[in-house]
């Protein structure tokens, strides 16, 4: 596991909140330019990398809803994050998590910002990400795009 996503009503607000509780520079803020649809899922979030390196982001709940291809009336509180390497190595973790008798959501897709990922649940029913982030890096190093 790499990231812990936490979905939350208020992305600035609880940037602030999570900033100042886990004492980083920065706003986190990244995504701004890439707005929500009826359908599609936008993509404002607060990143911040811990010195274990965890990342913990915050996303909107509609958004996270939207992105992971949750049912309908639901709203997920939270997902787990595994990065890999590549597409082919996303596939392959979630082609794993399937066999291994997890929920498969939404296929997998490249976002507009070029993360490729895919959505599962466990038997239990917590959410998964599998990212692919083939422009290299960390996530969390993307350059926010609101003032510091």
């Amino acid at each position: 596991m790499h990231a812990i996503t936490l979905a939350i009503a208020d992305v600035a607000r609880s940037a602030e909140f999570y900033r100042a509780l886990l004492g980083v520079e920065g706003s986190g803020v990244i995504g701004t330019e890439y707005a929500a649809t009826e359908t599609d899922a936008g993509g404002t979030t607060a990143m911040f990398t811990l010195d274990d390196g965890l990342i913990v982001s915050v996303y909107g709940r509609d958004d996270l809803a939207k992105d992971s291809g949750v049912q309908p009336g639901t709203s997920p509180s939270s997902t787990i994050g595994h990065f890999v390497d590549s597409r082919a190595a996303a596939d392959a973790f979630l082609e794993r998590a399937r066999a291994a008798g997890a929920t498969m959501l939404a296929a997998p897709y490249t976002r507009p910002w070029g993360m490729y990922s895919g959505f599962f649940q466990d038997p239990d029913g917590h959410l998964w990400e599998v990212v692919a982030n083939p422009g290299g890096g960390d996530p969390a190093d993307a350059q926010p795009s609101d003032t510091e």
